[in-house]
């Protein structure tokens, strides 16, 4: 019994010496410590020695710098009506990162943007490694929320502006268009592209799990929106010319045309037209040449329109007085090798008759009064040979040579405007100087762009060519269809061949430029049809271009309340209009 006693008491010391609470308490202790410590050492780590590497690494998740889209600058004429807006649109993109493994979000997708499935496919496969891919650009907002609605994993919608122009084709010319990214890529859209793009401006957002923006954090540039532009333009004037134009260029079965009107008092263009033109709103898919603004960048042989120069010239040079007799007859006269001809033998006429009948015999032998120096030096001065610095893109400078470089005949036929190419927008230019009492103005695009000019020639010279040429429009002359009833009207037609391999074929340009009223000038206008079919309205100057000139500028007359210059001749035809018509009585017998 003594034996287990002892053997019984000594068993639970045995037991305790196995169970060591202290040891175990340290043991415990030291993982807390190391566990506390190992936080610590992570905590320094991430917000202290690597804390720009992980604030960079959760910044890329959760923040993000973005554009802020601005308005382009709205485009108005003279009067200050819209002519290119911009709205706002949608566009869509993804993050093919999020979507790449994921081919039934890929397929939804491709349903709700209506896409081939499989071209999708690809093209997100070949962006996987990148953040950034466009599904569709510029569309309407509606669309593209029905598609955003789907919350499919990163795709996003990007709020854009998409340039409208109300006037379409009638102003496509001068307006250019955008591209996708709203720059400018021709006309005015082009010119003025820095002006009326601002700046975008950037700020940074916080975005959640989905990359939504849920919070602005920073501004980090403020937008700079696009500053709006005024143009010389009127609307009303430029749907004139479009319309009659391209009227003219239908009926005339011609290839096609081109006219400017300009603002005699300050060179402002108020209307610039060509024919064929094209949609700015759908510029995809028309054709490339449909683009091009011929009134400024093709160059055609003047003709008859380089008359009243060549008069202007010798008058200048104190040659010639309007009342000089020049003998036209035969109706030709010998130019080198070859023979300048008129349409008939006119005989014996004054400077002021070699205008009205448009005599290139007469011309020759006017311009033998003159110096090749005298004759290239005039022309020059009233704008041909160079570009009339408009700031229209690509405008052409024409081709005036040198008087080293010319040949033995070539004086002869640029008098009555062969051997020199001139743009319609020249021509209507010089024009505009005749009839400015010899005072050039730069011609503008811009509202209140004018500059103050240069006298080119003497404001009595000027005045006499201006009443040579007003005898073009009434009878005997040309261009009697270019007449305007209440005002006089001054301007010459224009029939020239068009230059093909190496010779002249036998298809023509068909010419008229001119001012109204004479008396206290407004407008200059040149039209150019091109080919017009002989078979058709024929392929003169004074019946197939001086229509158009007369239907557009009787309306700018109107639109402008510009007063008659020529009252007796409206009063009559209006106390004629509105005398009845005597009727016969006749003899009733019963």
């Amino acid at each position: 019994m003594k034996f287990r006693s002892q053997r019984g008491n000594n068993a639970p010391r045995v037991a305790r010496s196995r169970y060591d609470v202290r040891k175990r308490l340290m043991i415990v202790g030291g993982v807390l410590a190391l566990s506390s410590f190992a936080l610590l050492a992570f905590a320094v780590d991430r917000q202290i020695i690597h804390s720009d590497f992980y604030r960079k690494e959760g910044n890329e998740r959760y923040q993000r710098d973005v554009e802020i889209p601005i308005n382009r600058g709205m485009i108005t004429d003279r009067h200050g009506e819209p002519l290119a807006v911009s709205t706002p649109v949608m566009s869509l993109w993804v993050n093919p990162q999020d979507i790449a493994n994921n081919p039934r979000e890929i397929n939804r997708l491709a349903d709700a943007l209506q896409y081939p499935r499989a071209e999708l496919a690809r093209m997100i496969s070949e962006k996987s490694k990148k953040e950034f891919l466009w599904l569709r650009r510029r569309i309407n907002p509606a669309v593209a929320q029905k598609v955003l609605a789907l919350n499919i994993p990163g795709v996003y919608g990007q709020r854009e502006f998409k340039r409208f122009y109300p006037q379409g084709e009638a102003i496509a010319h001068v307006l250019g268009f955008t591209n996708i990214d709203d720059h400018g890529q021709e006309g005015m859209e082009l010119a003025f592209d820095e002006w009326l793009s601002g700046k975008p401006g950037k700020q940074r957002v916080l975005r959640d799990r989905r990359g939504r923006a849920v919070e602005s954090v920073d501004l980090l540039e403020a937008a700079e929106p696009g500053k709006d532009l005024a143009l010389s333009i009127d609307r009303r004037i430029q749907y004139l010319t479009y319309r009659e134009l391209n009227k003219a260029v239908e009926e005339s079965g011609a290839i096609s045309g081109s006219a400017v009107v300009l603002d005699i008092r300050t060179g402002e263009v108020l209307a610039m037209a060509n024919v064929p033109s094209f949609n700015p709103n759908a510029v995809t898919g028309s054709k490339r040449d449909a683009h091009r603004n011929r009134a400024v960048t093709d160059l055609f042989e003047p003709g008859s329109t380089i008359k009243p120069l060549t008069v202007a010239a010798a008058l200048e040079a104190g040659k010639i007085t309007p009342n000089t007799l020049w003998n036209t007859s035969p109706g030709w006269i010998a130019n080198g090798k070859y023979r300048t001809e008129d349409t008939s033998n006119h005989g014996t006429l004054t400077t002021t008759g070699l205008i009205t009948k448009s005599s290139n015999v007469g011309m020759s032998l006017v311009v033998r009064r003159l110096s090749d120096r005298q004759f290239y030096d005039f022309i020059r001065k009233m704008g041909y040979g160079q570009r009339t610095n408009s700031g229209f893109p690509g405008e052409g400078a024409g081709i005036l040579a040198d008087p080293s470089r010319w040949d033995g005949t070539q004086k002869q036929t640029m008098s009555y405007g062969y051997s020199l190419s001139v743009t319609p927008l020249q021509v209507a230019h010089a024009y505009a100087t005749l009839a400015n009492d010899g005072h050039a103005h730069t011609p503008t695009f811009l509202k209140g762009g004018s500059d103050e000019g240069k006298d080119v020639l003497s404001p009595k010279v000027a005045n006499e060519v201006m009443k040579m040429m007003q005898t073009v429009t009434e009878p005997g002359g040309t261009a009697t269809q270019a007449a305007i009833l209440g005002y006089h009207v001054a301007g010459k037609t224009g029939t020239a061949r068009i230059a093909s391999g190496g010779g002249y074929s036998r298809r023509y340009f068909a010419f008229f430029a001119g001012v109204a009223p004479v008396d206290n000038p407004r407008f200059s206008m040149v039209v150019v049809i091109n080919s017009p079919d002989p078979s058709k309205r024929g392929y003169y100057g004074g019946t197939v271009s001086a229509p158009v000139f007369r239907n557009v500028i009787e309306g700018a007359l109107r639109l402008d309340d510009v007063p008659p210059d020529d009252l007796q001749s409206w009063l009559a035809a209006n106390s004629k209009a509105k005398t009845p018509a005597v009727q016969p009585v006749r003899s009733v017998t019963p």
